[in-house]
């Protein structure tokens, strides 16, 4: 099957953590780049790989049935911290990426039951990826991020 090579923009933190990619999506105000830098000091005490792909505007395609994303060149290397301004970081020029965490107002989240973990799927690039909906800043995030790489990691 032959798929367009159609680059679609998306404003989107983008970061590999071990060895899967994944995007971090919200609204501006939501802790995409916080909640990046977070999972990257994290990994990284835990002795893991992991890196920033790219802050805010993440380019996504559909390579021979994978959705690669890259960061924008004008601002690839460099994420947003608040209070703090724009910092330069080390970062990957590009990741296969195979899930998405949604960080959403906590109005927009069905509450379900406190211990269900929920992910559905959705089209990106003509791809069904994984996504994972979280409340913006919830306190369990990182335990339900964790989650969703153990998951990811074992499609």
């Amino acid at each position: 099957m032959r798929c367009a090579r159609l680059v679609q923009w998306m404003h989107a933190n983008a970061l590999v953590l071990r060895e899967t990619g994944l995007l971090l999506r919200g609204g501006p105000g939501t802790g995409k780049s916080a909640l990046s830098m977070e999972l990257i000091a994290d990994a990284r005490k835990r002795g893991e790989f992991a890196s920033l792909v790219g802050d805010d505007r993440i380019a996504l395609e559909n390579r021979s049935g994978r959705l690669i994303a890259w960061p924008h060149i004008a601002i690839r290397g460099s994420i947003e911290v608040r209070g703090a301004g724009i910092v330069s970081v080390p970062f990957e020029r590009g990741a296969v990426i195979r899930g998405v965490v949604e960080l959403a107002a906590r109005e927009e989240v069905d509450p379900g039951r406190p211990t269900e973990l929920r992910w559905a799927r959705e089209e990106i690039c003509g791809l069904s990826v994984p996504r994972l909906v979280l409340k913006q800043r919830d306190q369990m995030g990182w335990i339900r991020i964790a989650l969703f790489l153990q998951h990811l990691e074992a499609l």
